[in-house]
């Protein structure tokens, strides 16, 4: 079995998801072009050598339909022999396309791969691909499948989190992630460039360094009609010792919808003599897991727990940890759960802060959680995700 060895890890910043945003005049394509001529240059990569690029894409709709992995390296003038595949686990996308990656490398399949994801959420919004799962109220109800928000209002609920307990998660996230950006943490973002505007794009977009509890508790909840139309009952259903759900969740405490892309470089040992650079991880562990969907969001806690459960590791073993911040009530499970310090949790923000652009957040996340243990010269860290009906995924990895 070969090791699965990251060489680089990079993105572009997170924008805006709005016809304003920093990077919404570009295309899918456009985006990744941006990012493949990095990772070559970077590393001087010849991109005969990659055997396949798998992206996450979530709404794989208009520009982004067509199987983009394939289509956005011919674009970029890749080799016809690269293979592309993309793939979907909803919003742990990014980080199962890392997890394919590194099975083929492993089992030799691939001797060299790049994986990541994109969404372009200003041009194919979230849902405009019409799933019936979400849309459909007798096919939802049947799979017993929820929006994300439906899911974080029961989560609190059960967690009996008040609304100022997900408010500071919000908070916190605003904080850490304003003073990474200008401590210049996210040493993975790649500039941007955009024809169109002129503009150079270099930093996330999403944060809000003026966010306070005050502005927060102005934001009326999000999710109360969704509640009321039916979610509620289904949810106090399935979990009977809930007389009602409390409606916490805003568009302030809730992933800010973005726009980006990632990629990672991954190989096998042998890669190292046909590059500039050295391997700066090695991917040691993968697990997938699936909570209850009316949950919707705690996947990341569940496939977390079974990572470290099937290494025999424990919370302390771990220097760092990336969990998705699926909405607030979120992380509020995963420290009541699994018991992880705060200082070693998102400590450089989560996506309520820098932006949730489905498809390749998994793959962002990897890139802080690296840049962060090579900042603090730290070993071993834990990317987890969560995705729509209770699924999950969380991969370990070791700093070289």
């Amino acid at each position: 079995m070969q090791r699965a060895l990251i060489y680089d890890a990079i993105r572009t910043p997170r924008g805006k998801a709005k016809a304003n945003g920093g990077l919404a005049a570009l295309s899918s394509f456009e985006l990744l072009k941006t990012l493949y001529t990095a990772i070559v240059t970077r590393n001087g990569l010849d991109p005969r050598l990659v055997g396949e690029v798998i992206l996450g894409c979530v709404t794989q709709h208009g520009e982004q339909a067509g199987n983009i992995a394939k289509a956005s390296t011919l674009y970029a003038g890749w080799p016809s022999a690269v293979s592309g595949l993309t793939v979907t686990r909803f919003c742990s996308s990014g980080l199962d396309a890392i997890n394919i990656a590194a099975l083929k490398v492993m089992t030799g399949q691939e001797s060299v791969a790049v994986a990541g994801g994109v969404e372009m959420m200003s041009r194919v919004p979230m849902l405009s691909d019409k799933a019936a799962i979400f849309l459909d109220p007798e096919v939802a109800l049947a799979a017993r499948i929820l929006l994300m928000g439906s899911g974080a209002d029961l989560i609190a609920s059960l967690y009996d989190a008040s609304r100022e307990a997900v408010d500071r998660i919000a908070l916190q996230s605003h904080q850490r992630a304003a003073l990474a950006r200008d401590e210049g943490y996210f040493s993975s973002i790649v500039a941007i460039d955009n024809p169109v505007t002129g503009l150079r794009i270099a930093q996330d977009e999403c944060i809000r360094s003026q966010t306070t509890m005050a502005s927060l508790a102005r934001l009326p909840a999000s999710f109360t009609a969704i509640g009321e139309a039916g979610a509620d009952a289904l949810q106090c259903q399935g979990y009977p010792a809930l007389k009602t759900i409390d409606h916490v969740h805003t568009a302030g405490n809730s992933p800010a919808m973005a726009d980006g892309a990632a990629l990672l470089l991954i190989g096998n040992e042998e890669l190292a003599r046909h590059l500039d650079s050295p391997p700066r991880g090695i991917i040691k562990a993968m697990v997938n897991a699936c909570d209850d969907p009316l949950l919707v969001l705690s996947g990341c806690v569940s496939a977390t727990e079974k990572l470290l459960t099937s290494q025999g590791l424990t919370v302390d073993d771990i220097d760092l940890f990336e969990v998705h911040e699926a909405f607030a009530a979120t992380m509020i499970k995963c420290q009541a759960d699994l018991g992880i310090a705060s200082e070693k949790l998102n400590v450089n923000g989560g996506v309520i802060a820098l932006g949730h652009p489905l498809g390749a957040t998994g793959a962002m996340m990897m890139g802080t959680l690296l840049d962060e243990l090579e900042r603090r010269n730290q070993r071993l860290g834990v990317v987890a995700t969560s995705g729509a009906a209770g699924s999950g995924t969380a991969i370990l990895i070791e700093r070289l």
